[in-house]
């Protein structure tokens, strides 16, 4: 019989929002969003290893690692709902930039539990891995599931789509970040003169049709999110070629989408600055996922 695993490491990509409206409230106060997502190949890489206790640990990085962060939450979820008497040592190699809304810390939460599942041997469905990354964060199912998807109310209604057409993204982060729910208690301040097409967008990328795509591009939340370089980012972007530019998520990172992989390139090293993170980044397939197991 074969040792049971000691160890398992997970990939859990970044997302990008190439479109997101807010389409009103739900009971608790909870925003009905619409937005189309995308993975991209930046990745948040996790270690979990079996333990009798719960430790989180972000070497290098000054993310809280106690029980208010996303990895921590999903461990508790996960041993809640399964009923195992265990712990873990996780260990997070943060690479993706905080407060940005690129869903690192939704990424995290993923990765635990995903690894968690393999580590432990406990066989949850992606429904029931989704239903608990629900109760953590709004992007963790989106982040389990990965790829290309329609993604609706609370983030738990998701709906697969067809590989994007092929693109590539310049993201740049300013040296500050945004913080989600100041982003949101704002819009229900001032609202947005922003309403993207959603619907639209998913039928570009059924058809293939990347400029389709990029005219359906469009954040609700970009006026009233408060990033002070929202603006002149994009403007940058454009003007070095970009087919759209646009925030991500509730900020503060900026994007903008390419027809060439040396087109993203360029303009990423072109706006490259002090205080800036940039990335130029391809599109990914998959959510998170268990590359290495040790016994």
């Amino acid at each position: 019989m074969a040792s049971p695993l000691q160890s398992v490491t997970v990939l859990a990509p970044a997302k990008l929002n190439l479109s997101l409206d807010v389409v009103g409230l739900l009971p608790g106060g909870y925003h009905a969003l619409d937005m189309v997502m995308q993975a991209v190949d930046l990745y948040e890489q996790v270690t979990i290893r079996r333990s009798q206790d719960l430790l989180v640990r972000a070497p290098g990085s000054r993310v809280p690692t106690g029980p208010k962060n996303t990895a921590y939450k999903a461990a508790l979820a996960f041993f809640h709902y399964t009923g195992l008497l265990a712990g873990a040592d996780i260990t997070l190699r943060k690479a993706v930039p905080v407060r940005a809304g690129m869903g690192g810390g939704s990424a995290d939460a993923a990765a635990v539990l995903v690894g968690l599942n393999a580590l432990y041997g406990a066989r949850l469905s992606m429904s029931e891995l989704c239903a608990l990354g629900a109760s953590i964060g709004a992007d963790v199912p989106f982040a389990l599931m990965g790829g290309t998807c329609r993604v609706q109310g609370l983030g738990d209604l998701i709906r697969a789509l067809p590989p994007c057409p092929a693109c590539w993204f310049a993201v740049i982060m300013p040296g500050y970040g945004i913080s989600t729910p100041a982003a949101f208690a704002a819009y229900d301040q001032v609202g947005s003169p922003t309403h993207p097409d959603c619907a639209a967008q998913e039928a570009a990328i059924r058809a293939g049709d990347l400029a389709g795509l990029c005219a359906a591009a469009g954040n609700a939340l970009e006026t009233c999110a408060g990033g002070a370089d929202t603006a002149s980012l994009k403007e940058a972007l454009l003007a070095q070629g970009a087919m759209a530019a646009l925030m991500t998520g509730s900020g503060a990172a900026v994007f903008g989408l390419f027809d060439s992989r040396q087109k993203a390139q360029a303009a990423a090293h072109a706006l490259a600055d002090r205080g800036r993170q940039v990335f130029a980044l391809g599109l990914d397939r998959g959510g998170a996922r268990v590359i290495r197991t040790g016994r």
